[in-house]
């Protein structure tokens, strides 16, 4: 029947999944117009991390003003979380299909402006618009797919738009990289996305819309009609009963709720146990996600790989391609062993294995500030002391400065070196202007911005591929689902979106916070605080957040009203749900 819910995606229903549409290709085409949104989803939160490289090289401004790149990046998550709470609503009142048609106007309107954009402020307001976009999909999406597709595969297809998130971001990198070499690298960049939207905009009005939402309005015939395309004639009569006695039994748990203002729902929430131990954990694994730093990785991406001293555009990008794949890879794994492994113990080894990652890339950034190459007066001098950054001048001991040093100035100074069979030597501290930057060029000498050059800052590229590998199974995704299931069904919209707007507010802190971190503190300083913070997060996981795969929703209740008792020995202790229903929870 065409209903919500969590749903298994073994292997079972993934077979049954390429046997239905291949049956039902009408099934298909409605999963794919609508999982669109999700490629967008993706795409417009990727691309980013390539574009803000040439949009520094076309607007001084940006170069120079850490907060204004940062304000670029985050600007579109501040859209989604307006985004993401306004969606809720509009797919309440005018729909799931007039939802994603709008989402798809404010992808297109967003994608133009910032393509057409002859400054910053322009960039900003189309990414806030395209951020409305996002957030309004992330709802959206997923839920037109569930509710269009029959019980048996619905799983399936839901992974589906959440393969299809990582897929934008790979394919946003991929075409970041396309773009390189064309003039106006960084308006095609962003443009593009206008594309796919104006595709999946026409589609909307070919196809219906959900049958679970026709049929609460009261337009029954009109539901009907639909599942006759989705089902075998034989079978829309028994699906037509199934849906009325789902919204029966969801209109009774909703009762008097089912009017009231959204504030009162969060006042009566909070004041129930079961719903706090439920938002305690909920909470939880979402702050834990962002926390990480997995989005600021995302994020800006090539920057630090260039951090790693990898003075290319395009090789930096290059790269980074790499570890966008890897995170659509772990996104795949994590459909494959969630419901064999288990929510808890898939997040639990994937934060130890993300707080190993993140100290090593602080070490390995440490390590190489320290080998970074010196600077030498003499080559300083010899581009004359107009060009030569004002800051090594002024310095009491000028004498110890290297790399590093140098390009901690606020973005006022670059290190131009000599490169002798891939080893670079000592070189000047300069000015970080367009001009000193084609003269260097002009020497066939090397130009750093961004990050000093060192013999191991391959190192950092790698672990930064280790380090998506072990955040991609686990956190990536379990997050979401462990909300999909923590809270009673009768609280579940209002839990899950108060753990949504925490996911995404700490996602706009982190993105907000990134490049202004690794100028205060270094890139080594930024991800060694990452690793604490990731630290604090693997025990609030192990101590408030239960293991709730395979337990119906009444167990999972009763296990919060009675509370949540973690073991020391969590990788050795038999699944809760091993247990037989009637047995009580181990908690």
């Amino acid at each position: 029947m065409v209903d919500g819910g969590a749903v298994s995606t073994d292997d079972a229903n993934f077979t049954e999944c390429f046997k239905t549409i291949g049956g039902t290709p009408y099934i298909m085409r409605l999963a794919a117009s609508a999982g669109i949104g999700g490629l967008l989803f993706g795409y417009d939160t990727g691309v980013i991390s390539g574009a803000l490289l040439y949009i520094k090289e076309d607007f001084p401004e940006v170069n120079k003003k850490t907060w204004l790149q940062e304000t670029i990046v985050a600007m579109a998550i501040a859209g989604a979380i307006v985004g993401a709470g306004t969606g809720g609503y509009l797919n309440d009142k005018i729909g799931r299909k007039w939802s994603l048609i709008i989402a798809d106007t404010l992808f297109f309107i967003g994608a133009i402006l910032m393509a057409l954009s002859p400054a910053p402020w322009m960039i900003i307001i189309g990414r806030v618009i395209v951020g409305l976009g996002v957030g309004m999909a992330s709802m959206t999406a997923p839920l037109y797919i569930s509710e269009t597709s029959p019980a048996r595969i619905r799983g399936a297809l839901v992974s589906t738009n959440g393969l299809l998130i990582t897929g934008g971001q790979f394919l946003s990198y991929l075409i970041n990289l396309g773009f390189t070499k064309v003039p106006g690298t960084w308006r095609w960049m962003l443009g593009v996305a206008a594309v796919p939207a104006l595709v999946q905009f026409i589609l909307m009005f070919t196809l219906p819309e959900s049958p679970r939402w026709l049929y609460r309005k009261g337009r029954l015939s009109e539901a009907e009609e639909i599942l006759g395309r989705i089902y075998a004639p034989e079978q829309v009569k028994e699906e037509m009963r199934a849906l009325k006695e789902s919204i029966d039994d969801e209109l009774a748990i909703e009762g008097d709720m089912s009017e009231a203002s959204m504030m009162t729902k969060v006042k009566t929430a909070l004041g129930n146990k079961v719903v706090r131990r439920g938002l305690a954990a909920g909470v939880t694994v979402q702050v834990a996600q962002q926390c990480v730093g997995i989005n600021t990785v995302m994020y800006y991406s090539p920057v630090i790989v260039q951090f790693a001293g990898i003075a290319s555009n395009s090789t930096a990008m290059a790269l980074s391609l790499i570890t966008s794949g890897l995170n659509a890879l772990g996104t795949i794994i994590s459909m494959m062993f969630v419901d064999r492994k288990g929510r808890r113990k898939m997040m639990l080894m994937s934060m130890f294995g993300i707080v190993v990652c993140l100290v090593a890339l602080g070490l390995v950034f440490r390590e190489a500030a320290i080998t970074a190459p010196k600077i030498s007066l003499s080559d300083s001098t010899h581009f004359g002391m107009n060009n030569t950054c004002p800051l090594y001048t002024s310095a009491s001991k000028p004498a110890s400065w290297g790399c590093n040093q140098c390009l901690r100035t606020n973005r006022q100074c670059a290190f131009c070196a000599s490169r002798v069979n891939f080893q670079v030597n000592p070189g000047a501290c300069i000015l970080a202007t367009d001009d000193m930057k084609r003269e260097c060029h002009g020497e066939e000498r090397v130009y750093f911005a961004e990050g000093c050059p060192s013999k191991i800052g391959i190192f950092a590229v790698v672990l930064l591929g280790l380090y998506i590998i072990v955040y991609a199974p686990g956190m990536g995704t379990v997050p979401w689902i462990v909300n999909s299931e923590i809270y009673p069904l009768r609280y579940r919209g209002v839990g899950g979106g108060i753990a949504a707007v925490s996911n995404w507010c700490t996602n706009l802190i982190m993105s907000e916070t990134f490049l202004t971190l690794t100028q205060a503190v270094g890139s080594s300083g930024t991800f060694l605080l990452y690793a604490f913070l990731s630290s604090i997060g693997f025990f609030f996981i192990f101590f408030l957040v239960p293991e709730t795969k395979g337990l119906p929703i009444e167990e999972i209740e009763k296990m919060l009203e009675k509370g949540f008792k973690p073991s020391l020995c969590w990788w050795r202790n038999k699944e809760v749900n091993d247990q037989k229903p009637s047995d009580p929870p181990q908690v």
